[in-house]
């Protein structure tokens, strides 16, 4: 694409996509668009497929791990002193899990596997993602940006887009689960899907298009936030869910939960309590509904877990319900962790400083440290928290060869060094592949690209500085 693309060509893209919802609310009657590439970053065929086919047995993986009671007790404990939000989770993980009596809810596990393409080690998982589908819907948005612009203005490369339908798969396997569990009721009513959601959300169309792809399956879709569901939910019949209102609710799916500012309610006197909105995560888990995500899902996606599984060789994770040659190529994608002990300042000073990353167990941005401020972090620490935090080998992506436009807030952008992130989404229920049963990969379920500048470490879309984008397949003609 031409670096002079002409201004109504940009106006054009950014009307297309405010048009399709590929957006943010900014007040209660306005929104901005999601800023966005305007060409797609490129992959070999070879590449994409090998990714697609390795979400499944991730996915199994995850299942399987989260499903091991004993071993995320095991392994989660260490960081409950330092860390008051995991030890409320194990806590009631533990509540639910501490007797022979099984959970009744169904664990629908949505995940992301997040990679990215380092320049001398190959494609590497950065980390599992247990809300999934979040900003899946805006992954297939992207694509088909580009197939337009490709087709109305002859702005990309005419080269081959890979298909990306996202919303269509990840709206299937959601269905999947809610018409299993009225089934097994033989029940005829009404299906509900039942999107728990945060305070004041302004990520509400990514999450609109997913309700919509379900409401055209014939599925009701509400959204709560934990308060509004506290005192709202009862039990029915055969531990069914009921909310108050409404009626019988056969699917959970959490867009909240994944912080502990998620939990709190604050009393007449300014406290800060979680405890009664952390005591409906096990509510939900004691009713028969379709639920992603269950707490041992949350456990096992965690970067604690990652960590752990990393340092397995293959036959050890076959524990985990792998096969040997699924092992093998779970093994292949997990990148380097290691824990934080005291010799951690050597290690690092053995290596070029950007060689590792800094990570906690927070979920979304703002909880890598890089560089040279990764040692100071490490002196701060008191040993007890150690468990806390892990190292990761940093990744090195190849920038794309050529400038590459990006649209943020209506202006356009030059970035001379993009590179992607590579979600990949995929969906079990129950611990069955749960998209398309005679597909090669059942599990998946579309893709989400993040791009960003590689001199960028925090690279959300939604909290960053990444930009949506999509996938086009190699040709030797093309640079982009």
């Amino acid at each position: 694409m031409s670096l002079t693309m002409p201004l109504t060509a940009k106006d054009d893209a950014i009307e297309w996509a405010l048009t399709h919802a590929m957006a943010f609310k900014e007040t209660a009657y306005s929104a901005r668009h999601a800023p966005f590439t305007l060409t797609p970053s490129l992959i070999s065929k070879e590449h994409y497929q090998y990714l697609t086919s390795a979400v499944e047995p991730l996915g199994k993986l995850i299942h399987y791990v989260s499903e091991a009671h004993a071993f995320l007790v095991d392994a989660i404990q260490p960081i409950t002193a330092s860390d008051p939000f995991f030890s409320a989770l194990l806590k009631a993980h533990q509540q639910l899990h501490g007797s022979a009596t099984k959970a009744p809810r169904m664990p629908l596990l949505i995940m992301r596997s997040d990679f990215m393409d380092d320049r001398d080690l190959g494609p590497k998982l950065v980390e599992f993602n247990g809300i999934a589908a979040g900003m899946g819907p805006f992954g297939q948005r992207a694509h088909q940006l580009h197939r337009y612009l490709q087709q109305q203005w002859h702005q990309l490369p005419m080269g081959e887009l890979v298909d990306n339908h996202a919303i269509e798969q990840l709206s299937v396997g959601i269905a999947t689960a809610t018409f299993k569990i009225k089934q097994e009721f033989e029940d005829s009513g009404p299906a509900r899907f039942l999107m728990v959601v945060q305070e004041n959300e302004d990520n509400v169309f990514d999450q609109h298009l997913l309700e919509l792809a379900l409401q055209q399956k014939g599925i009701q879709t509400l959204r709560r936030t934990f308060s509004e569901l506290q005192g709202q939910l009862t039990t029915g019949a055969k531990h069914r869910l009921r909310l108050e209102g409404v009626g019988t609710i056969d699917t959970v799916y959490l867009r909240a939960g994944y912080q502990f500012a998620d939990y709190a309610t604050v009393d007449i006197n300014g406290n800060r309590d979680y405890q009664a909105l952390m005591g409906i995560r096990v509510l939900l888990e004691q009713h028969r509904i379709a639920l992603n995500a269950t707490l041992g899902q949350q456990l096992a996606t965690s970067k604690r877990i990652q960590m752990l599984l990393s340092s397995m060789d293959e036959l050890t994770l076959t524990q985990f319900g792998l096969t040997l040659p699924e092992a093998s190529i779970v093994k292949s994608l997990l990148g380097e962790m290691r824990p934080v002990t005291a010799e951690s300042p050597q290690l690092i000073a053995e290596y070029p400083i950007d060689t590792w990353v800094l990570k906690n167990q927070g979920e979304g941005g703002g909880h890598c440290i890089f560089g040279s401020n990764i040692l100071p972090k490490l002196a701060e620490l008191e040993p007890a928290q150690y468990p806390v935090w892990s190292l990761m080998r940093r990744l090195h992506p190849q920038p794309r060869t050529t400038p590459a436009l990006v649209i943020r807030n209506g202006e356009i952008q030059i970035i001379n060094d993009l590179i992607p992130e590579i979600g990949m989404f995929s969906v079990h229920c129950d611990g069955l592949p749960a998209v398309n049963e005679n597909a090669d990969c059942p599990s998946y379920a579309g893709y989400l690209i993040r791009s960003k500048s590689a001199m960028v470490t925090e690279g959300g879309v939604h909290s960053g500085q990444g930009v949506v984008d999509s996938l086009m397949l190699r040709d030797q003609s093309l640079k982009l």
